[in-house]
């Protein structure tokens, strides 16, 4: 009787070489490159944009809508941080995305999230709103959840931290708490970060504090602002389903988020 696959069995090599490994086991074990070793980092890469890139986004790219019909001088920034992204990744760079509802800020960070993960570099992506909910949710974490020190950890620690709708919470002193101690922790230690936002700087200031907002220049520089109708009201159901197709994913995309 066959065994059924366990979820850690790898997929065998596909020149039937090496162990699916993607190595080589030579004399005095040291490895060697398989032939397959590029397919298989390529699909680990692609396994892990599906499992962070929300589906809406995972086939979002610079040569097709919506980016093409984003604002070009604002694209091509992005196009040069994405060009150098390892050297911006070390050095701790950023981007910040400024404008209304629906001008393509989330799709310009998500493109910048998948480039990143592309590239082999840990992501991690939260709306404001989300990620405190799950701050709340660490004080009462039991034993064996996740405690508030490990999330910290987890979000200071990855290469990249994309932040969606920053300044879309009520300010009260703990949000402000809590935002200054992750961006701050992220500066020191030269970590990147992309975030958007609806609000100005000068409303930022105002709701989520001058502290936050000064070290947000010191990694991003000054913020890229989007302004343009809505363009989840006009954009069509052909160029929201492109989005998905590189992925699979298809129908029921829905206009474009921010």
């Amino acid at each position: 009787m066959a065994r059924s696959r366990q979820a850690g069995d790898r997929d065998p090599c596909p020149l039937g070489v090496c162990d699916g490994s993607g190595w080589i086991l030579g004399p005095e074990d040291v490895a060697r490159p398989c032939d397959c070793r590029e397919r298989v980092v390529a699909r680990a890469r692609l396994a892990g944009v599906a499992s962070v890139i929300p589906a809406k986004y995972r086939g979002v790219s610079f040569d097709r809508p919506p980016v093409t019909q984003i604002n070009e001088i604002v694209v091509r920034r992005v196009r040069e941080f994405t060009d150098r992204i390892e050297d911006n990744l070390e050095s701790g760079r950023g981007l910040w995305f400024f404008g209304g509802a629906g001008t393509g800020k989330t799709t310009l960070a998500m493109l910048v999230s998948r480039l990143a993960l592309e590239a082999g570099r840990s992501v991690a992506i939260y709306s404001l709103p989300k990620m405190l909910a799950r701050i709340r949710r660490t004080y009462d974490a039991e034993a064996g959840e996740q405690s508030y020190i490990e999330f910290f950890e987890r979000l200071t620690g990855v290469d990249l931290l994309h932040l969606d709708d920053l300044g879309a919470e009520n300010r009260t002193e703990w949000v402000i708490e809590q935002l200054y101690a992750l961006v701050n922790e992220r500066y020191e230690s030269q970590r990147s970060l992309v975030v958007t936002t609806n609000l100005d700087q000068t409303d930022l200031q105002e709701q989520i504090g001058e502290r936050v907002v000064s070290r947000l220049v010191e990694i991003c520089g000054d913020p890229l602002p989007l302004f343009d109708d809505d363009r989840r009201l006009r954009v069509s159901a052909e160029v929201a389903g492109s989005l998905g197709e590189s992925s699979g994913v298809t129908g029921g995309l829905g206009p474009l988020d921010d």
